[in-house]
């Protein structure tokens, strides 16, 4: 048996409110669930996005159905890849600049798939990467 796919991606971020506040901005994802806990962000019906504050769970959490959702986070930088249709790279190019979010680097790999590298505002490194980049994408 192998999973399908890679339901949720959590990062821990220092200012939940800010961080809601840039990836709602910068994909404008539908909110699935948001509070001083967490905010969850429905990525096109097929994944959660997870925010989390840093160190605000250490003992876990116990919820009042369900049982026990064992302690986790991260410290540190942590990398999110974002895929986008090759034709959309200078649109996102435009709205990384209006939103005053500099593009540390782009890449183009050997399947002559692209890449655009950025930060958010615990410096975790996004990517958007158009087709091309891994046998699989």
């Amino acid at each position: 048996m192998l999973p399908s796919a890679i339901l949720e991606t959590a990062l821990s971020v220092a200012d939940l409110n800010l961080s809601r506040e840039f990836y709602a901005r910068l994909f404008g994802h539908p909110i699935l669930a948001s509070d001083e806990r967490l905010c969850a962000f429905d990525v096109q019906g097929r994944q959660v996005l997870l925010l989390f504050p840093k160190d605000s769970d250490p003992e876990g959490t116990t919820m009042p159905f369900g049982g026990h959702i064992p302690a986790h986070g991260s410290h540190g930088r942590s990398h999110v890849g974002f895929a986008i249709p090759a034709e959309s790279l200078d649109e996102w190019r435009q709205h990384l600049h209006h939103l005053s979010i500099t593009v540390e680097s782009e890449f183009t790999w050997p399947r002559g798939g692209r890449s655009l590298y950025f930060r958010d505002p615990d410096g975790h490194l996004l990517e958007l990467l158009t087709p091309g980049v891994w046998p699989t994408y």
